[in-house]
C-alpha cells in the first residue's frame, strides 16, 4: 500500500505536518501540492489543532519544484500553483507554524519554509534560493519574505548567486532562529510548538494577525509584483508553454547533484 504523500500526527494540540516523497528529496509533484495543500488547510480550519509543525521526511525538507513535471509541463505545471498553493498556504495560516528544516530546502521549498511564524534547523539543513539560475522567477513569495528575514542585500546576493547557506551560516544571517542535532530535530519543534498551543487561543490568534498585519505593508506589494511579473513572462514565454528546454534540465540537473551531495 502506498505512503501518503503527506504524514498527520497529531500530538495534543499540536499537529505535525510531513511531506513524504523522500525518494523525491520531497519535490513538489502535482499531487504533493495538492496533497500538502488539504492538509495545511484543514489544519487551520481545525479547532482543536493550536500550532502545527512542518517538517519534512529524510533527507530533506523540499527540493522545491519536481523538474520532471516542470520539463514535461511547462507553465501548466506552475499554473498548479495558482489554484491550490501549498506554499500559499502555509503564509495564509491562522495556526501558528513551526518550519523543522530537517535537510535541503532549495527553491520552492524555501518559499514554503519562509511562510512559517519561524523556523528551526538540523544541522543537516542547507538552503539555497535557485530560481533564476534554473531560469525560472520566484512567484511564491521569495522576494517578498527573504528580505524580512535576512535583510535586502543578503536576500539579493541569495537569489542572484543561487549559493548554498548551510544551516550555521543560517542562523548567523536569521533565516532560522535556532540550530539543534538532527536527531532532536522534532523534538525540539514539538516543545517550542507546545508552548505556543499553552497560549490562549484568541490571544494567539490576535498576536499572529498583529505580525501578519504589521508586515503586509511590506510583503503584499512584493507579492504583487512576483504575480506581475513572474506569471507574465513565464506565460509569454516558449519554454514554458512548450515544456522547459535545454538550459532548465541542464541546471537543474546540476542543482540535483548539488542537493544529493550535501546528504
Amino acid at each position: 500500500m502506498a505512503q501518503p504523500l503527506v504524514l498527520i500526527a497529531d500530538h495534543g494540540a499540536v499537529r505535525v505536518l510531513t511531506l513524504n516523497r523522500p525518494a523525491a528529496r520531497n519535490a513538489l509533484s502535482r499531487a504533493l501540492i495538492k496533497a500538502a495543500y488539504s492538509a495545511l488547510t484543514e489544519a487551520d480550519a481545525d479547532e482543536s489543532v493550536r500550532a502545527v509543525v512542518l517538517t519534512g521526511a529524510d533527507p530533506a525538507f523540499c527540493a522545491g519544484v519536481d523538474l520532471k513535471e516542470a520539463q514535461r509541463d511547462g507553465l501548466g505545471y506552475f499554473e498548479e500553483f495558482r489554484s491550490q498553493s501549498c506554499i500559499a498556504a502555509v503564509a495564509k495560516m491562522r495556526t501558528p507554524i513551526v518550519g523543522a528544516i530537517n535537510g535541503a530546502t532549495f527553491t520552492g521549498g524555501l518559499e514554503m519554509a519562509l511562510g512559517c511564524d519561524f523556523l528551526i534547523a538540523s544541522q543537516r539543513a542547507v538552503f539555497a534560493d535557485t530560481h533564476a539560475r534554473v531560469g525560472i522567477l520566484p512567484g511564491g513569495g521569495m522576494t517578498a519574505r527573504l528580505p524580512q528575514l535576512v535583510g535586502l542585500g543578503m536576500a539579493r546576493r541569495l537569489s542572484m548567486t543561487g549559493e548554498v547557506v548551510d544551516a550555521a551560516r543560517a542562523e548567523k544571517i536569521g533565516l532560522v532562529t535556532e540550530v539543534v542535532a538532527h536527531e532532536r530535530l522534532l523534538e525540539r519543534a514539538l516543545e517550542l510548538a507546545g508552548q505556543i498551543a499553552e497560549v490562549p487561543s484568541p490571544t494567539m490568534l490576535g498576536l499572529k494577525e498583529i505580525y501578519t498585519t504589521g508586515a503586509a505593508a511590506v510583503i503584499d506589494p512584493a507579492l504583487a509584483a512576483e504575480e506581475k511579473i513572474a506569471f507574465a513572462q513565464h506565460r509569454d514565454s516558449p519554454d514554458f508553454s512548450a515544456g522547459l528546454g535545454d538550459q532548465f534540465r541542464a541546471v537543474a540537473e546540476r542543482n540535483k547533484r548539488q542537493i544529493e551531495s550535501t546528504e
